[in-house]
């Protein structure tokens, strides 16, 4: 499913103040209904050096494209991964669909 960037720091202020938080062992998820779906990156300095950083944003944009078909609304999501020793795109992928879920979960109700 293709998706719009968040780039502006006006749009990750706002999903960082209203969004809603969905954990998973891997990723944080924020995530505000919108009208069209759309996904930032946000990894801090504490993840490594700029090469390092990268990689798990390439990952992360991947892992998200592959899955995101299975949110059933569209919504403004950032993603915040966790400090890791490792990082891979299937165990991105695991903790985004967990997290899709738990959304999903919440919109029913």
């Amino acid at each position: 499913m293709k998706y719009l960037r968040i780039k502006k720091n006006s749009e990750f202020q706002k999903l960082f103040n209203k969004g809603k938080k969905v954990f998973s062992p891997n990723i944080t998820l924020l995530y505000f209904p919108a009208k069209n779906l759309a996904m930032g990156v946000a990894v801090s300095k504490k993840h490594g050096k700029a090469v390092k950083r990268n990689r798990i944003k390439r990952l992360l944009r991947a892992a998200f494209s592959e899955t995101s078909e299975n949110l059933m609304r569209p919504y403004s999501v950032i993603l915040i991964p966790k400090v890791a020793e490792e990082y891979t795109f299937e165990a991105f992928k695991k903790s985004l669909l967990f997290c899709f879920k738990k959304v999903n979960e919440c919109a029913k109700s």
